[in-house]
């Protein structure tokens, strides 16, 4: 078989997978691909090209300059690995536009959570109407953020200002300069723990598209390695949370402890049920939040590998 290309994206989860031995022990032949591409500024993946006029743009109602590119993006050009990890709901169209497959069997829940400083006014979630709140376009902060404030604000009606990756919006939620972000992972533990607080929860999937001539035995190897990661660290996370002083941005590193950091994400090995995937579908059609180029339309089960 072909070395399988990882995208290097399930963090914690691919770190106790490599040093317990868990794909070796599978007989995996592979290869974590890190700086694979992004949508930020300044993010540890950084983008494959420049950014264009196009993808970045000056708007005077927003405190920074607008970052339109994201993970659908990255999907949509061709990631350059066999397996790649964004928000199901990137995953989701990329595979109905025949991007790659979606692996039906499993995705990864992310801890998130739109965040405001501790001195803001802003408690509830209808507070944040007329509010910029900082997300990442195309990505799972993107769609998360007007999927979970929906109850209180019609996505129309909230304020996004799309900035790039999330140590990005880290930075400027610290500096002051955006009143609220949607934050999740590392970098949602960061600011909690500089007292920043969580108005609304935003936990949302993430979801796993095929992009190359796997076998799918192999896929099942990659997963089952996985899975025993998963165990691993709901059993014992505490042994392994050294890796994410890789992830805190120089400048906060004298300011937290990543002992006291959660796991950020979780695996979830249950079936993307083709109900979830035609609602999904239907939302983000409903919502307009795809230009008519970008939509896709293949039906669920080409678009998903079960």
């Amino acid at each position: 078989m072909a070395k399988m290309r990882i995208q290097a994206f399930a963090g914690l989860h691919e770190y106790v997978a490599e040093k317990n031995g868990y794909f070796r022990d599978e007989g995996l032949d592979h290869e974590i691909v890190r700086n694979t591409g992004g949508g930020g500024r300044r993010t540890t993946e950084a983008p494959i090209a420049p950014l264009t006029s196009q993808q970045l743009r000056h708007d005077p109602e927003r405190s920074v300059d607008q970052v339109r590119v994201g993970a659908f993006e990255r999907l949509e050009r061709g990631p350059g690995c066999d397996v790649n990890m964004a928000c199901h709901w990137a995953v989701n169209m990329a595979s109905s536009g025949e991007k790659g497959r979606m692996w039906g069997h499993a995705y990864m829940l992310t801890y998130a959570g739109i965040m405001v400083p501790p001195e803001s006014s802003i408690r509830r979630p209808g507070d944040l109407r007329g509010v910029e709140i900082g997300v990442g376009y195309h990505s799972g902060s993107h769609f998360s953020c007007l999927q979970y404030l929906e109850p209180w604000i019609a996505p129309r009606d909230v304020k996004l200002s799309f900035i790039g990756g999330p140590s990005d919006r880290t930075g400027l939620m610290y500096d002051r300069k955006i009143a609220a972000a949607n934050m999740w992972g590392t970098e949602k533990d960061i600011l909690e723990q500089l007292g920043f607080r969580k108005i609304v929860d935003t936990t949302y999937m993430q979801g796993f598209l095929i992009t190359g001539d796997i076998d799918v035995a192999d896929l099942e190897k990659y997963f089952r390695a996985m899975k025993r990661a998963q165990l691993e660290v709901d059993a014992h996370a505490e042994r392994y949370k050294d890796y994410f002083w890789s992830l805190v941005p120089e400048r906060f590193r004298d300011m937290v402890d990543v002992r006291a950091f959660s796991s950020g994400r979780r695996l979830v090995f249950e079936e993307y049920t083709e109900d979830v995937y035609e609602s999904t579908h239907k939302w983000m059609e409903e919502i307009q939040i795809f230009p008519e180029g970008q939509l896709g339309h293949r039906d669920y089960a080409d678009a998903v590998l079960v």
